[in-house]
This record gives C-alpha cells, sequence and structure tokens, in this order.
C-alpha cells in the first residue's frame, strides 16, 4: 500500500509534466490542452484520493498510463481445462479438445473401417449361440462399443484380476488379445459346474486362479475364437489359434504401448449372473485386410460395372500401337560401336528366308518372312509367339 507521501510526489509529478506540456501548447497558441492538462491533473488527483486502499487499481492505472502498455491477460480455470483437452462439455459429447486432442491425433477411429462393425455384429450373434450349446445355459451376448486407444494405455486401463488370452491370426502372421473380467470368470465356473440359479456367482479376491478355473476359461476361449474365425470368413478366411493364457498383463505384451489398436467391448449376460469380455486387435494386424475393412458392405468386393467395362473394350479396340520388326540381334564390345564410323559395314545373320520377329515394346508377339508389296516392304505373319516361346 502506498504511502501518502509517496502518491504526493506522483501528483506533483503528473502535475509537472501536465505543465511542461502547458507551456508547449501556449507557445503553439493552443490554449484548450492547458485546460483539458489542469482537467486530467484534478481528476487524478481525486482519484488518488478517493483510492487509497486499492493498490492493485493504482498499479494498474499507473502501469497503462505511463508505459502505454495493457496489462498481462491471465487465463481463467475453465480456459485452462478447455487447453488440456479437460472440459466436461466435450467429454460429454465424445470430443476431444486442445492437447488431448493433438496427442490423439496420430489414432484412427474405428468408423473409418465399416466392415468391422459388421464382422463384430456377426461375431455377437454367433457367439449367443456358441455359449448356450457350451454352457447349457440361456445366454445373452451384446455389443457395448468398439473404441481405438493405445495398446499401453489398454494394458493400464485393465481391472484386475482378469485372464488375458493371447491368441495368433496365422494368415495374417500377427497376435490379437482377448481379456475376460473376474465376474465373468466365476460365472463360467459356477455354471458349468452346477451353480444353482438364482445366486450371485462368488468372488474371492487375493488369491491366484486354479487349474480348474483357467481350463474352463481356456475352453471359452476357444469358443470365442472358433466364432471370431467364423465371422472374418465371408470378408477373408483366418485362423485365430489360441497361443497362451496370462493373468499379468506385462506378459501379454504383443505390441508395442504406442501402437493403436481397437478394443471390441462384449457384454455377456448368463440370467442373473455374466461379465464383460474384451477383444483387442493391433492396427498392424489388421492391416493385411486393411482394403477389405474399408468397404461399405460385404458384397462390395464381388461388384462389377458393366457400363465401365464396355466402355473400356470398345476403347481398347480403338487403341494405336507400335510394331517393331526385328531382322538379327548382335552384342558387340563398346569398343567397337565407339570405332565404328559413317560407312562401316555390319554383317547381319539374317538371310532372306530367316524369320523376322515382330515386337510391341519388349513383348515378342508374331513372326514372319520379310517381303515386298507393291513399293513398300512387307513381313508377312506366319505364326504368333506364344509365353511359352518367350
Amino acid at each position: 500500500m502506498m504511502d501518502d507521501e509517496d502518491q504526493d510526489a506522483l501528483a506533483a509529478e503528473w502535475e509537472a509534466s501536465l505543465g511542461g506540456g502547458d507551456d508547449d501548447g501556449g507557445d503553439d497558441g493552443g490554449g484548450g490542452d492547458a485546460e483539458d492538462g489542469d482537467a486530467l491533473a484534478a481528476e487524478w488527483e481525486s482519484m488518488v484520493a478517493g483510492d487509497e486502499g486499492d493498490d492493485d487499481g493504482l498499479d494498474s492505472a499507473v502501469m497503462a498510463t505511463s508505459t502505454g502498455r495493457e496489462a498481462t491477460r491471465v487465463l481463467d480455470q475453465n480456459e485452462i481445462d478447455s487447453l488440456l483437452g479437460f472440459d466436461d462439455d466435450h467429454g460429454d459429447a465424445g470430443e476431444q479438445s486442445g492437447i488431448q486432442a493433438i496427442l490423439n491425433s496420430a489414432l484412427v477411429s474405428y468408423e473409418r473401417l465399416p466392415m468391422l462393425e459388421v464382422v463384430f455384429d456377426r461375431l455377437v450373434r454367433m457367439m449367443s449361440t456358441s455359449l448356450r450349446n457350451f454352457t447349457s445355459d440361456n445366454v445373452e451376448v451384446s455389443l457395448d462399443n468398439i473404441v481405438s486407444i493405445r495398446f499401453g494405455d489398454y494394458l493400464n486401463s485393465i481391472p484386475l484380476p482378469a485372464m488375458l488370452g493371447v491368441f495368433k491370426a496365422e494368415e495374417w502372421d500377427n497376435f490379437g488379445l482377448l481379456t475376460v473380467d473376474s465376474s465373468l470368470i466365476y460365472s463360467i465356473v459356477d455354471v458349468l459346474l452346477g451353480g444353482r440359479r438364482g445366486t450371485a456367482a462368488m468372488r474371492i479376491e487375493g488369491r491366484p486362479y486354479t487349474t480348474i478355473e483357467r481350463n474352463l476359461v481356456e475352453r471359452m476361449v476357444h469358443v470365442v475364437l472358433s466364432d471370431l474365425s467364423t465371422a472374418f470368413d465371408p470378408l477373408s478366411p483366418v485362423t485365430f489359434r489360441f497361443d497362451r493364457l496370462e493373468t499379468n498383463p506385462r506378459f501379454a505384451t504383443i505390441s508395442r504401448p504406442s501402437n493403436a489398436a481397437i478394443v471390441a467391448k462384449l457384454r455377456i449376460d448368463m440370467e442373473d449372473r455374466g461379465g464383460r469380455l474384451e477383444l483387442l486387435l493391433p492396427y498392424a494386424t489388421l492391416e493385411p485386410v486393411r482394403e477389405l475393412l474399408l468397404q461399405m458392405f460385404m458384397g462390395e468386393k464381388f461388384g462389377r460395372d458393366s457400363i465401365w467395362e464396355t466402355h473400356l473394350a470398345n476403347e481398347l479396340w480403338r487403341t494405336h500401337v507400335s510394331l517393331e520388326a526385328v531382322l538379327d540381334q548382335q552384342i558387340l564390345n563398346l569398343r567397337d560401336m565407339l570405332n565404328m564410323e559413317v560407312g562401316s559395314k555390319m554383317l547381319l545373320n539374317a538371310t532372306t528366308e530367316s524369320d523376322v520377329l515382330l515386337r510391341c515394346g519388349q513383348i515378342p508377339m508374331f513372326s514372319g518372312k520379310m517381303g515386298r508389296k507393291g513399293d513398300r516392304i512387307a513381313v508377312r505373319i506366319d505364326n504368333k509367339v506364344s509365353e511359352e516361346d518367350n
């Protein structure tokens, strides 16, 4: 807080500066500037006298008038959250903004691969039937959502305890991951071992999974992988082979943490029991069939445009091509080629009865005898050169 002496000294300095301006204005003959200066000085003195307790306002006013620069603007908390991508308004709509959007800009949304949704819909329908036969119970399978995520972020988000099944796509020569949460594990064990209906599956924490539990879950993973292979068959035949079952996410690393992957989250309900099953496929695994996944519908690869094919065929018949008649071919040294001069002769191995080869570019097409027709040298085509002769 400024004391009275400092404020008086500041007011006196301000009046002196205004007084100097008045002298200059008087020399120039401007009496109106002196009156404006006196009024401004009086207004400044009244503001200083009446605003002794507001140091911040005084400091900002001094800075604005003495230096001619505006005060630095400070961002509030809402603007900082929006800049960092933590704005709740964008989060509810599923849109990302700020730095979060920049970090995730390298990820490809699954919506750019429309056929994946079709494949997973087929998987849900087939799993409902297969798991009913597997458990002899009423099983409902539903697809919650399909998201794109970095592999490292997904491993960190897996709720433990859980079982992670690693499988390999034989034809694509890459791996995928199947995650079974603890609720589904205990529900499957309870159903397969004859648990009574109407009672929730027991969840025992703090102990590793037993051999019986691992074997039963492994059997269910085999059923799911078989259905997944069948779901991809109309698009591209592929065999998903079970590799191993892990309980520690560190041992189930099948890709780099920064690589993008697609996660399909499935919900399996068996009346009052059930759980979640998540299927992860890295983009590197789907790369061999990426072109097929870009289709809008399953039959697109069988579609034909007869109008375009007819137009292309008609235009091809009108195409002009050049043919070369080759009498003979010889291989010479570079020295002999450089020593050739005007008038030099090169003997050919061809005779009047030798075949002349007709080529289109570098492709041999026909062979025949050379002769004369009217005033022009002609070649009579005797044979068509086949690919076996080449």
